[in-house]
């Protein structure tokens, strides 16, 4: 399996699903990213430890996390090992530390890379999965954009018209294209994901 190394570059709030954000992950020698939807709390859990918040109490993940010291379990690596039906899967690869022996554990990508975050363990996924899910960004600047006027020389504003917002299922695949591109730019990383599941749907 080529395995591809991620890296965690951040979290925004989901603006079609109330209580979940997008988790934003990239590959550390590349230009994809891979956005992932998820809960709330999971989401609390990654913040956390990111920022390296102390709680008063163990959370859940920092529960895991002991209880697999405790018993000479050492997490080694995350896994974002498969994706079905735009679910992703991911696996945990302990190594007992008393034998060696390795043991691999099935879990959500969102809970295995906050339990992840708490042993340092490093996250990958693999080249097929980032060609199917992942989002190629530029970092190109807007050339098209309008050169600034001269003072005094600026042209009224025209009146913008609304346009009647059509859904992903109606475009072309060409249309989904040009927004899967306006959404990258805007790094609207949910919309981007939610266009490139509709163009795998025609695949």
């Amino acid at each position: 399996m080529n395995k591809i190394r991620l890296q965690i570059l951040g979290l925004s709030s989901s603006q079609s699903q109330s209580d979940s954000f997008a988790l934003i992950l990239e590959e550390e020698e590349g230009n994809r990213r891979l956005p992932i939807i998820i809960g709330r709390f999971e989401a609390q859990a990654i913040a956390i430890e990111i920022e390296k918040v102390t709680s008063t109490r163990p959370m859940t993940h920092d529960l895991f996390k002991s209880l697999a010291t405790q018993f000479q379990f050492k997490l080694n690596e995350i896994v974002i090992s498969d994706l079905r039906e735009g679910i992703f899967y991911a696996e945990m690869i302990y190594v007992d530390e008393r034998d060696g022996k390795k043991v691999i554990v099935d879990a959500r990508p969102s809970d295995a890379i906050a339990i992840g975050l708490r042993f340092e363990a490093p996250i990958f996924t693999t080249d097929t999965i980032m060609r199917e899910a992942g989002i190629t960004t530029t970092n190109t600047s807007d050339e098209s954009a309008p050169l600034e006027q001269e003072e005094g020389t600026k042209e009224p504003k025209k009146k913008k018209t609304k346009k009647k917002a059509v859904s992903l299922e109606a475009m072309s695949v060409t249309e989904l294209e040009a927004e899967m591109e306006k959404a990258v730019a805007n790094e609207d990383y949910e919309k981007a994901a939610q266009i490139r599941d509709e163009m795998n749907k025609r695949n």
